[in-house]
């Protein structure tokens, strides 16, 4: 972990309420870090349904397969999480240390293994023991508590600088409920989901294929519209859990995606879900800058977004944004390699409120001096339209600094 929190952190956190049906505890197991929480179990009552949505890398961890295994059961009852390892590549031993670990959780929750889920992050290729930390589940689920969310948050961190929280109270019919989230994520970063680690958990009443829909439409403009350095983990989990503790409060369960409570809880995971994913790009490796790229005027929302990843992802672009350099040559350099279709005589682009081109040249009204002094601030604004049609993106980056290169070149060390 880095030593220096990012100046994008940040000023202050939510108090995060308990989630009833949901306890949490967390331990040094020593996995890599050495006097820091790397180990969280999060236990759920049961009745508890879940959701997730996971890599589509080719060469997925250990757990993430363990994970999609049980998902088309539905329902959870524990999540054990451990950072510094992210046991993928580890061929059967990983696949044993998933086994012991389930077997372990399973035992410590009083349920089966097939209501377990599993998350690692941390390296890639190293062996996974399980017998640094199994024995400590028993414990951890004796002692765990509904109001440590925070804790659960610091557990997960690798080379995050902060932790990810967010809350959201939302009206449910004539009562409320709770949505609780966390995330951990700096680096291999990249809009092909799940992106790095996150849990979510709600005290709603929601059968499993509701929340899994709710899921899987609410990445697509969130945490599939973040890149840090356009490299997609083997390890990227997003789960959201609902532990219906809220019918005793006599919240009707929900069974039907047409339910029209689900409107205001909807907008509010999505928020929740897009906090969760800009505090990921404001801690990225090294990042000073939060960056925002809107593309507009595409034949297709698809290809609007290809393009905005195209310059989102280009190192060009991220590093003249951390040298404060309003190099616009670099976005359209981005447009046109982008392998979509652009027009570049109807190309125009801002920065901010700058707008540097249009109709294929430099804009007649540029002012260097003007673009320079936006170019200093911490969050930084691009749009490009292309004049073609109504298709439009929005995605987030962060810039590419010298920081990025160092934390790095020296990761397994």
């Amino acid at each position: 972990m880095s030593t220096s929190v990012s100046p994008l952190a940040p000023k202050s956190y939510p108090k995060m309420p308990a989630i009833e049906g949901v306890r949490i505890a967390t331990a040094e197991a020593g996995i890599k870090y050495r006097n820091r929480t790397d180990l969280l179990a999060m236990t759920f009552d049961e009745g508890t349904t879940a959701a997730g949505v996971f890599t589509r890398s080719k060469c997925p961890s250990a757990p993430v397969d363990f994970c999609r295994q049980n998902l088309a059961g539905g329902k959870a009852r524990v999540l054990v999480v451990n950072s510094g390892n992210a046991n993928a590549f580890t061929g059967s031993k990983g696949r044993e240390t998933t086994r012991m670990t389930a077997e372990a959780a399973s035992r410590a929750a009083g349920c089966g293994t097939d209501a377990v889920y599993l998350a690692s992050t941390g390296v890639i290729g190293e062996p996974l023991d399980a017998g640094r930390f199994s024995h400590l589940l028993d414990g951890m689920a004796a002692a765990a508590a509904p109001d440590r969310w925070s804790d659960a948050a610091k557990a997960i961190m690798t080379t995050d600088t902060f932790p990810k929280v967010a809350t959201a109270t939302v009206k449910f019919g004539e009562h409320s409920v709770t949505i609780n989230g966390i995330a951990k994520g700096a680096g291999m970063i990249a809009p092909d989901m799940a992106t790095m680690l996150s849990f979510i958990a709600t005290d709603a009443a929601i059968a499993a294929p509701v929340l899994q829909s709710l899921l899987s439409k609410g990445v697509g403009p969130t945490f599939n519209a973040v890149t840090v350095d356009s490299d997609t983990s083997t390890s990227d989990t997003l789960m959201l859990f609902a532990t219906g503790a809220a019918a005793k409060r006599g919240v009707a369960p929900v069974t039907d995606l047409s339910d029209p409570r689900l409107g205001a809880f909807k907008r509010a995971l999505n928020r929740l879900l897009k906090s969760l994913a800009l505090q990921v790009v404001r801690d990225g490796e090294g990042a000073r800058k939060q960056v925002e790229v809107t593309v507009t005027g595409a034949r297709s929302a698809r290809s609007a977004k290809r393009i905005a990843l195209s310059i989102a992802n280009s190192p060009l672009v991220k590093t003249a944004i951390a040298g404060e350099d309003a190099n616009w040559g670099r976005v359209v350099m981005a447009v046109g390699k982008a392998g979509e279709p652009a027009d570049r005589d109807r190309l125009a682009i801002w920065f901010g409120e700058n707008r540097l081109a249009y109709q294929g040249e430099r804009d007649t009204g540029y002012s260097e001096e003007k673009t320079s002094a936006y170019m200093k601030r911490d969050e930084i604004a691009i749009r490009v339209d292309l004049g073609l049609g109504r298709g439009k993106a929005t995605v987030w980056t962060c810039d590419l600094t010298k920081e990025y290169v160092a934390i790095n070149g020296d990761y397994r060390s």
